[in-house]
């Protein structure tokens, strides 16, 4: 059930995203057992746009709305979970190039290959040297850092020895773009699920970074259009990622329903009762959850396109619906799991690395139950008090 209009750039990378839909299910055994995309595959998601959703027009990217880079990744996640979260994870980078002067930003970003991983927090340290900054630092979760061509490193910048603040006194936090062949990867990921998105550790030794390859996204951007206005936007793919994930939960038991017997003699399990009633919850839950996301996505991208800023409402539902998102796709999940008795158990099937895998991508801090708090100090007319909210 699609609830919004999507735009004619989103719609060509759905297309895309279902062309693609065979390949990556065939190498689905092969993306768990490697933890990461195989080259080819990561290559093709390359082609089609997926990894540069948040690259603006001017630079040769879509510069999808937040609707369309939402309802990629949900397709994305139906299909492969990791998959969807590489796509969320580096279409968020990708929200850099804005941030950037435009000869560097078409530089790093103009090409079909250019693919941001890393992570901002916690920050390691960056220190102002001439030209730039002098950065060391063991970064973790580098989600996508096999194919990736630049990884992000979020750094606190000292100057003269000590920790550099704002206007605003606050940390001086800004993002050391890497050159991937400068960084060394360390392999940890061995995880419960999203085993294929390759989130290792990797470590800067003694690297300079050039003062015009270290954006910082609590500075105007050098693109004024309406998606780089609020510089929270870059985590809005994530909403994408548990609805996915319950859509392929939803569809495997459905399906299990009309072949599984419910015990012998006893007919399907689509007869039962419990079974009924507990299929139409699931996609009840998972319908309103999809509307909040959506609704709330479409109210906020009518007041950017204003040229309004988010109120404090705005700002507390857009966090909320992205914790929201995981939290109730957790609860489908699981209660699916518990529906399909015995046949959830085998990694055969789509329902056990769905659990695993919203398992693993509930954790996130970006998406973990304590983000409740800073939006629920917002809705009370507090400040959120929450550094990146």
């Amino acid at each position: 059930m699609e609830i919004y209009q999507f735009s004619s750039a989103t719609e060509e990378i759905l297309a895309g995203v279902k062309a693609l839909e065979p390949a990556i299910r065939r190498t689905a055994d092969a993306i768990e057992s490697e933890r990461h995309l195989p080259d080819d595959l990561a290559h093709a998601l390359m082609q089609a746009g997926i990894f540069r959703m948040g690259v603006p027009r001017v630079y040769g990217g879509p510069e999808l709305d937040p609707m369309g880079q939402v309802r990629v990744v949900e397709e994305l996640s139906r299909i492969e979970g990791s998959v969807g979260w590489l796509s969320m994870i580096s279409s968020a980078g990708s929200f850099l190039a804005a941030f950037l002067e435009p000869s560097i930003a078409e530089r790093l970003f103009a090409a079909p290959n250019s693919v941001v991983a890393g992570n901002l927090r916690p920050p390691q340290r960056a220190d102002v040297v001439d030209g730039g900054y002098r950065v060391s630092g063991h970064f973790r979760f580098g989600s996508g850092c096999h194919h990736a061509s630049v990884m992000a490193c979020g750094c606190i910048v000292y100057r003269d020895g000590k920790p550099q603040v704002t206007r605003r006194g606050e940390p001086d936090i800004r993002v050391m773009l890497v050159p991937k062949s400068k960084v060394t990867i360390v392999d940890v990921w061995q995880t419960t699920g999203m085993r294929g998105t390759g989130s290792n550790d990797y470590i800067v030794d003694n690297v300079l970074v050039p003062s015009e390859e270290s954006p910082s996204m609590a500075e105007p951007p050098f693109c004024s259009g309406p998606l780089y206005r609020f510089p929270q936007m870059f985590l809005v793919s994530h909403a994408g990622v548990p609805l996915g994930l319950a859509r392929s939960a939803l569809d495997f038991v459905l399906d299990l329903s009309s072949r599984k017997e419910a015990s012998p003699g006893r007919g399907l399990m689509r007869d039962d009762t419990n079974v009924q009633e507990t299929i139409a919850w699931a996609e009840a839950h998972l319908a309103a959850a999809r509307g909040f996301v959506y609704g709330v996505l479409e109210d906020l991208w009518r007041s950017l396109n204003g040229g309004a800023r988010p109120a404090p409402g705005q700002h507390a539902n857009y966090r909320l619906m992205i914790t929201y998102s995981h939290q109730a796709a957790k609860q489908i999940i699981s209660t699916l799991y518990d529906l399909a008795a015995t046949s959830s158990i085998f990694r055969s099937n789509r329902l056990d690395r769905d659990m695993r895998d919203i398992l693993t991508a509930c954790q996130h801090r970006v998406v973990h139950p304590k983000m409740y708090r800073p939006a629920g100090r917002l809705l009370l007319g507090l400040n959120a008090d929450e550094p990146f909210f």
